[in-house]
Parts: structure tokens; C-alpha cells; sequence
């Protein structure tokens, strides 16, 4: 006979997601370390994946509380026929008896590493975590495309999926009330009468048929009136309300003359990967412009913004120059947030520095949100850096720059400079 057991429990599913998500925000600090060190060993695409994190063993080990081994034991063992009392044995050589290559610890004990594997979605979550745009603010409310369906009472038409039965059959009992009430008043009275009268009169009496004759057709009427009717049902209303969204557009910058070699075009594009990563998947309504630029600037598309090896000389200014024509064509400073992430070696011609400093001071920090200047260079700051400088003094609030030397440097530097505003 087969006997079949089943589990109909409703805690029995979705147990391990449940205890994954406590785990994660259990640990989180050292998960969220973890995550940074694992995206300094990533490729620029390879970013958006998930990933497989290792956490110290110590990191996790929780006090327990057990019984005390004080007191008097006695314990009895099994025994063997190879040693004797006063044998003397030789000591293991290495871990496992001598068998294996594990090295103990100096107080005996130790503690594997615990290996646990995100997904992308949670490695995303714990990476962006307290991270966003700063300064974001509705520019303009008017121009709105969103809107959500809320709830606006009961209508008389519309489609079946949408019919309320609760308030329907309520109005279809009130309706069968209302219009069969006089016809059962006047049924309660001649049925009254006709009791009244059955004691007194004849059966086959013709007041007796006349009543009956009237209870009849009185019944036949109530009968006619419908238990549900057209004019009963009624449908759940939902309109369409505007929903006020902020617009936000994020320039991004990314200098690509001869003296950015390869490891320093690398960092940059980590880190506008890091930015496009960051602002696709915290912002639904958000735009990204691309830009490249040597002698000359120009508008790319993500693929070739991050994958074109298209080298040059360097005039910074015409990134600047071009953002600012992009911002006066397609998004006016009254309707959109603007920001601007500026990527460079800081190597720029000396006449074109103070040129730089001029149109962001005058014309781009007047009209964004925000604007961060990342110089990549373990050298002393070039001449683009000694300009900005002057910029951070005076405009803090809204302009950023930041030094990146290394890989190891991104993520910091990218936490710092979006770092969510309190």
C-alpha cells in the first residue's frame, strides 16, 4: 500500500527567501564590505551581475549558551585491539590525521569562511544602497505624462469585469423592497381576510374564490418583479488622476584624447557604468546623455560611449560647449533637473582651463542640479583641476570633484559623491 504524505501547511512555502532576506539584513555590514571588494575585480560589463561574496566565519559566529562541563563525569568508550595502557603514539603529521592539508589553528579551533551567492537584483540593492541624486528637487509639475487609476465611487455602465456585486445586490434588494412593498401589504391583508372569513362562509362561497382570485394575481405580480435588473447593476469607478513626476536628465562626460591611456579610460568607464547602473534603476524618469570628446565633442549612444576606442588631442571646453547647446535645444533648466558628471586626466590645453571654469561658472552651474568633476591621475593635480578648485570654493553646494588613482578608488569616491543627502 503506497501512503502519501502531504504538506498543506501554509508556512511551507517561500521559507528560504524569507530566511535569505533576514540573513542579508542581518549582515548587511559585512555583506555590503564584501560587495565593495568584489566590484574592484569586475569587468565593465560583468557589473550587473550577481555575485558570489564570502564572509568570514568570525564575522557571523552568534554567543550560544550551553550547559557547564563542571562537576564529575564518567565516560565510557569503546575499546580497541591495536593499543594497550602506556602505549606511546606517534603524533599526526599536518590536519586529518595526517591524511589531509588543512592547517590548524594555534588554539585548536577554527572556522571556515561562509560563501553565499546574491543574485543581481540584491547585489544592485546592497551596492546602491543610501545612494541618491542630491539636490532633486520638482522643477515643473505642469508637463505631466504619469498617471495612476484611483478609486472614484460606482457608475451604472461599464465592463462585466468590473461589476460590484455587493453594491449591486444591495440596490437590487432595496429596488425589489420598494416596488413589491405595496403588493405585499395588500397579499398580508387579504390573506388576513380570507382566514377570517374561512370560518364563517362555505367553502365554495364566492367571496371565498374572489379572494383567492386576488391573492393569486397579487402573487403573479410580485413574481414579475425581477430579482436582478438592469437598472441594479452598478460597476467600480476608477479615473485617471496626474500623477506629478520629477524629470531629471544626467550628462555624462567622458574625455578620450591621446593622453587618457587604456587602464585610465578603463576607470572612467567603471565608473559611468557604476553612474548609468545607479540612475536606470533608482529613476524611472530619467534621460542619459553621452558625451565624447578629444579636440571635438560629440553626442554617442551607451554602446559606443562605453566601447568606442576613438582617441584624440584635448579641448575640454568642447564637452562643456555642447552640453550646454543640448540643455538649450531639449531641456529647458524650468522643466528638468539637470546634472553633469565630468570624467577627465585633467590634461587640457592652458589657454582652454579658464575657459572651462568660465562656462561652468557662468552658463552650465547656473542651470544643473549638480556637477562632479572626476580627475583619474596619481600624478599631481594638472592645470583643469587647478581651475575647478576655484569653482568648489565658491559653488560647494552643487559642484564636486574628486581624485581617482586607482580601481580600488571608484566605488569610494562614487559613494561619496552620491551619497544620499540627510
Amino acid at each position: 500500500m503506497t501512503v502519501r504524505i502531504i504538506d498543506r501547511r501554509f508556512d511551507s512555502k517561500h521559507k528560504s527567501s524569507v530566511n535569505r532576506g533576514r540573513f542579508i539584513d542581518r549582515f548587511k555590514g559585512q555583506i555590503r564590505k564584501a560587495v565593495a571588494d568584489a566590484i574592484n575585480k569586475r569587468g565593465i560589463r560583468d557589473i550587473e551581475n550577481g555575485e558570489k561574496i564570502g564572509i568570514p566565519g568570525k564575522d557571523i559566529a552568534e554567543p550560544q549558551f550551553e550547559q557547564g562541563r563542571g562537576g564529575v563525569w564518567e565516560t565510557v568508550r569503546p575499546g580497541n585491539d591495536r593499543f594497550s595502557s602506556g602505549d606511546q603514539v606517534d603524533r599526526p603529521q599536518g590536519g586529518a590525521g595526517g591524511q589531509g592539508k588543512g592547517q590548524a589553528s594555534q588554539d585548536g579551533e577554527g572556522l571556515d569562511e561562509f560563501l553565499f551567492t546574491l543574485t543581481k537584483d540584491e547585489f544592485l540593492d546592497i551596492f546602491f544602497d543610501e545612494l541618491a541624486l542630491p539636490h532633486l528637487v520638482k522643477q515643473h509639475l505642469a508637463h505631466v505624462e504619469q498617471y495612476r487609476r484611483v478609486r472614484a465611487g460606482y457608475t451604472q455602465s461599464g465592463v462585466p469585469t468590473n461589476i460590484n456585486l455587493a453594491r449591486t445586490m444591495r440596490g437590487a434588494a432595496g429596488r425589489r423592497i420598494a416596488v413589491g412593498g405595496p403588493y405585499a401589504a395588500q397579499l398580508r391583508a387579504l390573506m388576513a381576510e380570507l382566514d377570517e372569513k374561512k370560518n364563517k362562509l362555505a367553502d365554495d362561497d364566492p367571496e371565498l374564490e374572489r379572494l383567492r382570485r386576488e391573492i393569486v394575481r397579487l402573487h403573479a405580480k410580485m413574481d414579475k418583479v425581477p430579482f436582478v435588473d438592469s437598472f441594479d447593476l452598478r460597476y467600480t469607478n476608477r479615473i485617471r488622476v496626474p500623477q506629478p513626476s520629477t524629470q531629471a536628465v544626467m550628462f555624462c562626460l567622458l574625455d578620450v584624447s591621446g593622453s587618457m591611456d587604456e587602464s585610465r579610460k578603463n576607470i572612467a568607464k567603471r565608473f559611468f557604468m557604476l553612474l548609468y547602473l545607479f540612475l536606470t534603476r533608482n529613476y524611472e524618469r530619467i534621460d542619459v546623455v553621452f558625451i565624447r570628446h578629444h579636440t571635438v565633442a560629440s553626442e554617442v549612444d551607451e554602446d559606443e560611449f562605453f566601447t568606442s576606442r576613438e582617441s584624440g588631442g584635448t579641448v575640454v571646453s568642447s564637452a562643456l560647449e555642447l552640453m550646454h547647446k543640448i540643455i538649450t535645444d531639449r531641456y529647458p533648466s524650468s522643466q528638468w533637473n539637470i546634472y553633469g558628471a565630468q570624467a577627465s586626466d585633467g590634461d587640457n590645453w592652458n589657454d582652454d582651463s579658464p575657459r572651462c571654469r568660465e562656462l561652468l561658472e557662468q552658463k552650465l552651474l547656473p542651470l544643473t542640479q549638480y556637477f562632479a568633476y572626476i580627475e583619474i591621475t596619481e600624478g599631481p593635480p594638472q592645470n583643469l583641476w587647478e581651475e575647478y578648485s576655484r569653482l568648489e570654493a565658491a559653488h560647494g553646494d552643487h559642484f564636486a570633484m574628486r581624485r581617482i588613482a586607482t580601481v580600488a578608488d571608484i566605488y569610494p569616491v562614487f559613494r561619496d559623491l552620491f551619497k544620499r543627502q540627510v
